[in-house]
C-alpha cells in the first residue's frame, strides 16, 4: 500500500491515477496510522513553498513524515513536495523546510524564461536504483523555483536550463523529482514505477 500524503496542497488526483495505472494500492491520506502502516509514501505539492509548510505544520503531517523517514522505507516528494524535503526556500521570504535533506531552493536568475516549463532531458549523475533498465530521456518541468543540494551525493539527475538544475535527488530512502514523473511520458513513469519497487522490497 502507498500512503499518498494529503495535506491540502498536493496534485493528488494526478499522482494517484499513476500509481493506479502502474498497478499499486494507493490511499489518499491525512491519517498517521495509515501513513506509517504504509510500505512506501508520496508528499506531492503544487504552490508555494510557505504555504505548504504551514499546512504541513498545521495538520502534523511535518513530523508524521520525519516519523515515516524514520522507518527506514521509501518516500518520494514530486515537484513542491521534493523542495520541501530541503533545509530552507526563499520564495516570497524564508521559510524552513523539513531538513531532511540540507540545501537551498532559490528563485532562478538570469535575462531568460521564468518558470522553466518544458520538456528537458535529464542526465544522471549517479547510479541508483529509480534509474535500474533506464537510459536518459526528457521529462516535463514546470517551476520557478530550484533546489541547490549542499552535498553532491545527494544529486542524482540534473537538467541543463541556462545551468545545471537538479531533477532527481536521494539519500538512503529519502528521494525527490521536481519534475511531474506522471506527467512525463514513459520516462517518468517508468522512474515512478522504479520507485514503487523500491517499496515491495522495503515491505519484504
Amino acid at each position: 500500500m502507498i500512503a499518498i500524503i494529503d495535506y491540502g496542497m498536493g496534485n493528488l488526483h494526478s499522482v494517484s491515477k499513476a500509481v493506479e495505472r502502474l498497478g499499486f494500492d494507493f490511499v489518499i491520506t491525512a491519517d498517521p496510522d495509515q501513513i506509517l502502516a504504509a510500505d512506501g509514501a508520496i508528499l506531492p505539492g503544487v504552490g508555494a513553498f510557505g504555504d505548504a509548510m504551514d499546512n504541513l505544520r498545521e495538520t502534523g503531517m511535518d513530523e508524521v513524515t520525519k516519523q515515516f523517514i524514520a522507518t527506514g522505507k521509501p518516500l518520494l516528494g514530486i515537484c513542491l513536495g521534493m523542495q520541501l524535503l530541503f533545509s530552507e526556500s526563499e520564495e516570497y521570504g524564508n521559510h524552513k523546510g523539513l531538513d531532511l535533506l540540507p540545501g537551498r531552493v532559490v528563485r532562478f536568475q538570469g535575462d531568460y524564461k521564468v518558470p522553466h516549463m518544458g520538456w528537458n532531458k535529464l542526465s544522471f549523475n549517479q547510479s541508483s536504483p529509480l534509474f535500474e533498465g533506464l537510459e536518459e530521456g526528457h521529462v516535463y518541468f514546470v517551476h520557478s523555483y530550484h533546489v541547490k543540494p549542499e552535498l553532491a551525493s545527494d544529486l542524482l539527475a540534473t537538467v541543463d536550463y541556462h545551468q545545471q538544475v537538479t531533477a532527481i535527488v536521494g539519500r538512503k530512502n529519502v528521494y525527490g523529482m521536481q519534475f511531474h514523473p506522471e506527467k512525463s511520458g514513459d520516462l517518468g513513469m517508468q522512474l515512478l514505477g522504479n520507485f514503487l519497487k523500491l517499496t515491495v522490497a522495503a515491505s519484504v
